[in-house]
C-alpha cells in the first residue's frame, strides 16, 4: 500500500505562497551545490506525484523544456517519467507524458489510490489539496523546506483546519544556504 507524502516549501513565517500567489521566493539560495545533489537525489523516489490544476500548470510550463534539462538534469528526468495525477474540474488532456486527470474528490481519489500496489505518492506544492488530504488524515509524512524569508501575508497550508494528529520528526537537514528540510510522520 503505498503512502502519501506532501513536500512543499514555506517562509519562515508559514506561508507556502506571497499574498499575490507568487512562489520565486523558494527558488532564493538554491544555487547551494549540497542542495542541489539533496533535490536531485529526491527527484529520483520513483512514485507517482500528485498535483492540483495551478500547480500542474506551473509544473508543466517548466519541467519538460530544454531549460529544465539543463538546469536540473536528473529532476527534468524524474518530472517528466512519473505518473502524474493531476485534479481539476476543467483540464481535459494533457500533451505532458504519464498524466491522469481526476475530477472526483481528492480525498475519495487519493484513498482509492492508496488502497492499489505501487510506490508512493507525492504531492507537490497544491495547497488546496494538501488542505484536504490532510483534513481526511490521508497524508502519511509531511515534507517542507523552510526558507529564511518572511513574506508577512500569503496562503498556508493548514489555515481553518480543526486540528490533526501530532506529528513526530523523521529527520532534518541544514543547508548552507539557509534552508532547512524537515521531514515529519503521522
Amino acid at each position: 500500500m503505498p503512502r502519501l507524502n506532501m513536500f512543499n516549501n514555506i517562509s519562515l513565517d508559514g506561508y507556502f505562497t506571497d499574498a499575490n500567489g507568487d512562489m520565486s521566493w523558494a527558488h532564493a539560495g538554491r544555487d547551494d551545490p549540497e542542495m542541489g545533489e539533496f533535490t536531485s537525489k529526491n527527484a529520483q523516489g520513483g512514485g507517482a506525484l500528485v498535483f492540483g490544476r495551478v500547480t500542474y500548470e506551473l509544473m508543466k510550463a517548466f519541467w519538460p523544456t530544454p531549460m529544465a534539462a539543463q538546469m536540473m538534469p536528473e529532476v527534468a528526468k524524474g518530472m517528466n517519467a512519473a505518473r502524474k495525477y493531476v485534479f481539476s474540474r476543467s483540464l481535459k488532456n494533457s500533451d505532458w507524458t504519464n498524466i491522469v486527470i481526476l475530477n472526483g474528490d481528492p480525498a475519495g481519489e487519493i484513498a482509492r489510490l492508496k488502497q492499489e500496489d505501487g510506490k508512493g505518492l507525492t504531492v507537490l506544492g497544491s495547497g488546496s489539496i494538501v488542505k484536504q488530504l490532510a483534513a481526511a488524515d490521508l497524508i502519511d509524512d509531511y515534507q517542507f523546506m523552510l526558507c529564511p524569508v518572511i513574506l508577512g501575508a500569503g496562503r498556508t497550508l493548514f489555515d481553518g483546519l480543526p486540528g490533526g494528529p501530532r506529528l513526530t520528526l523523521e529527520n532534518s537537514r541544514t543547508f548552507k544556504n539557509g534552508n532547512v528540510f524537515l521531514h515529519y510522520r503521522r
